[in-house]
């Protein structure tokens, strides 16, 4: 028997109860990565169940398209950013789904197969960009932008409270060549202390989501999502930062509201229905024994709702 080379991917008990697969259902993966979800999604879905797999990183969809080869008549795999979401499946005509399953963040393929500084244990060129069609790069952020902007994106997309003083080390010690010199320099001026993660998390976090523009298509994919779902259709998005977590957390109660008029407004004037309705209001996390398997998944939160 072959060595899996895949990583698990995270909470597939809880994913598959969430999106309550069924045989024959319709299913949008739309942070494809190695297309652990996908398969699994497939067998519960078996027979004829379909999925289609999104993923802006077309190293992504190579890797996916090899490991689900079995499932060829029954997947699909398409190389576009999930802002796009809408767009592809009506190109498909992948529509109405019985479920979208958003992974977000950066994926362990990112991390420990591919070489754009992703990454700050190997000395990979400052990249970091899903796709490479995108004209930012986290060299042109760490190299190029002044230091309050650095500051700035540091502080707000990565909440770090030493993000003046990584913004300005980063600026005296320009050109920043490689993901391990600029984690390196980070960790000298805002060492480890006995902190669990590494000092240059929050602010790898901060340029990674900058470069990709994450959190705009976020917003953009979620409302996608729910004009895809027939009635029943579940959502279930896996988050692994409080930015995240608060866009998925506003944007399902929002939806799950008659009324979005501003609190204190006597008569509702928004005309606002509910598109979706809370499977729970705290979100699912990994059980103890999955982190200890898969220290990866320790910070994950899975929230989930379904179509009205």
């Amino acid at each position: 028997m072959g060595l899996n080379l895949h990583h698990e991917p995270v909470m597939m008990p809880e994913i598959m109860q969430a999106l309550n697969v069924q045989p024959g259902g319709r299913y949008i993966d739309g942070t494809l990565g190695e297309g652990g979800h996908s398969k699994e999604i497939l067998r519960a879905a078996n027979p004829g169940g379909q999925v289609l797999g999104v993923d802006a990183d077309p190293e992504a969809i190579t890797v996916a398209t090899k490991r689900l080869a079995e499932h060829d008549d029954a997947f699909l795999a398409v190389n576009t950013n999930f802002r796009d979401i809408r767009a592809t499946a009506l190109q498909y005509e992948f529509v109405p789904v019985h479920g979208v399953l958003f992974d977000l963040g950066v994926s362990s393929l990112q991390l420990d197969r591919e070489s754009r500084g992703f990454s700050f244990r190997r000395a990979d060129p400052l990249d970091m960009r899903f796709s490479l069609d995108q004209q930012i790069s986290a060299s042109n952020i760490v190299n190029e932008y002044a230091e309050s902007e650095l500051a700035d994106i540091i502080f707000h997309l990565g909440e770090d409270r030493a993000a003046r003083r990584i913004a300005n080390a980063i600026v005296r010690h320009r050109p920043l060549n490689t993901s391990l010199e600029l984690a390196e320099l980070i960790e000298k001026v805002n060492p480890r202390r006995g902190k669990r993660t590494h000092p240059a998390t929050r602010t790898f976090q901060a340029i990674r989501i900058a470069v990709n523009d994450e959190l705009s298509a976020l917003e953009t994919a979620l409302e996608q999502a729910v004009s895809l779902l027939g009635q029943g259709g579940r959502l279930a998005v896996i988050s692994y930062h409080s930015l995240e977590d608060r866009i998925v957390k506003n944007f399902i109660r929002k939806q799950a509201s008659d009324c979005i008029c501003p609190p204190g407004t006597p008569i509702c004037r928004c005309d606002h229905l509910a598109t979706l309705k809370m499977i729970s209001r705290r979100p699912q996390i990994p059980t103890d024994s999955e982190i200890g398997a898969n220290p990866r998944a320790r910070s994950a939160k899975l929230r989930v709702a379904e179509r009205v």
